[in-house]
């Protein structure tokens, strides 16, 4: 029998993985606990609802949250006892399988394939050894015997990508073409709750001199003849209250809504993007996420007749800053940049754990998924941890991951990244 070619690719796998669907029906006999077997999706432990079984030799997966983390549309078909599971393989192309409870057979595209064990239920699921099944959709699966480890690596993802381009991003300006977007970090709010272009922070976020015909306004607009979309990123911090007296003073609120408002048409922007850090830290965090709120609605207001997109990366939910309303404020923003490091020693690779906590925590707040994008600090990650965020953007299902940032690329990295993701349309 001749295979599909996403199967041929794929198909030396050395186990069998499987999917997890509710069924209400009894649970096989024929199936066995595995011992202690752990699931590691893109080198990041994945939990599972109920544990692996052992149907004669083959370890049967749990694989509803599987489907979901590869986007893959897994449908039970209670009439039929059968699985319907919809998706694309590596190469973008749809691929659909077929198979049935009981049957040891299953089918890619219409193409028949012999499973390795009939699907079985287990604790009213259903659960069905198919390497074949996440190889067709374009993951690798592989089984680590001596320390009972299932590893999948989910295929490469288009979805959005958004690169901060800084003061010295310069040597890296090629790289604008690899992302959606580009954040260009050039404004910020001083002491006086006023935005300027000038750093008086030490924050190094200020209009660069021009080199040459390298200008800020050349840059933005070869940018945007690239394709990628373009952020006027401003930096608030509240270090000195000077943030907050900028959001709840209406002559600074108002004025500087104007001033970015002008700079952004000015320059041939298509957004704005507001870090603004530290709210909820020296202010009671209801009286801050009101003052942010306000402003969001009122500069969404202002900049929206003329197709200004208003987006804002903020800190995570389970960081020390509170002042953050993620429900209200993905209703009135294009996207929130889920800010999820500094969790300790930010030159270190952040804790997976802790990422894989300010994901969940956002995604509980009603914020849409297509919404959220995963910041990655490149100062502290490295080409073999910058795969594992990006894994965890991809089980979650967020709209994408955003990059700290341009000039810091190594080779490595962007090799690693594009390993796992590509941005939209690219």
């Amino acid at each position: 029998m001749k295979l599909p070619k996403p199967v041929q690719k794929w198909l030396p796998a050395v186990l069998a993985s499987a999917i997890l669907l509710p069924l209400g029906a009894q649970d096989a006999t024929a199936a066995v606990a595995a011992p202690a077997v752990t699931i590691v999706l893109d080198d990041v432990k994945f939990p599972v609802p109920v544990p692996p079984i052992n149907s004669k030799g083959t370890i049967l997966l749990p694989f509803r949250k599987i489907a979901e983390a590869l986007d893959v549309n897994a449908v039970w078909l209670p009439a039929t006892k059968s699985v319907v599971a919809k998706g694309k393989d590596a190469g973008g192309q749809a691929v659909e399988v077929h198979l049935t409870l009981g049957q040891k057979s299953a089918s890619i595209n219409g193409v028949k394939f012999t499973l390795n064990a009939a699907p079985v239920m287990s604790h009213d699921s259903v659960l069905v050894p198919l390497a074949f099944f996440s190889q067709a959709f374009g993951a690798n699966v592989t089984w680590d015997g001596p320390a009972k480890i299932v590893r999948v690596v989910s295929p490469q993802r288009e979805m959005r990508l958004l690169g901060f381009y800084a003061v010295a991003a310069y040597s890296q300006l090629a790289l604008t073409k690899d992302m959606n977007d580009v954040a260009f970090g050039w404004s910020q709010v001083d002491y006086n709750g006023e935005i300027t272009l000038v750093d008086t922070t030490g924050d190094r976020w200020y209009w660069p001199q021009a080199a040459g015909d390298d200008t800020p306004e050349s840059i933005v607009g070869q940018v945007n003849a690239n394709g990628a979309g373009s952020y006027l990123a401003v930096l608030g911090k509240d270090g000195k209250g000077q943030l907050m007296k900028m959001l709840t003073d209406k002559t600074l609120r108002d004025a500087s809504i104007e001033r970015l408002h002008t700079l952004v048409k000015d320059n041939a922007f298509g957004g704005i993007m507001l870090d603004f850090e530290g709210l909820g830290w020296r202010d009671d965090p209801a009286m801050a996420q009101s003052a942010l709120n306000a402003y969001v609605k009122q500069l969404v207001a202002a900049v929206k007749p003329d197709g200004i997109k208003v987006s804002l990366a903020v800190p995570p939910l389970n960081g020390e800053y509170k002042g953050y309303d993620y429900a209200a404020l993905a209703k009135m923003a294009d996207e929130l940049v889920i800010m999820a490091y500094d969790y300790g020693d930010n030159k270190k690779p952040q804790p997976n754990a802790k990422v894989d906590e300010a994901i969940s925590k956002a995604i509980a707040t009603g914020a849409p998924k297509s919404k959220l994008l995963l910041a990655i600090n490149l100062d502290a990650e490295n080409e073999t941890t910058v795969d594992d965020k990006l894994g965890l953007a991809k089980r979650y299902g967020l709209g994408g991951a955003a990059f700290w940032r341009l000039g810091i690329f190594t080779e490595a990295e962007r090799t690693a990244i594009g390993r796992s993701a590509t941005k939209i349309g690219g």
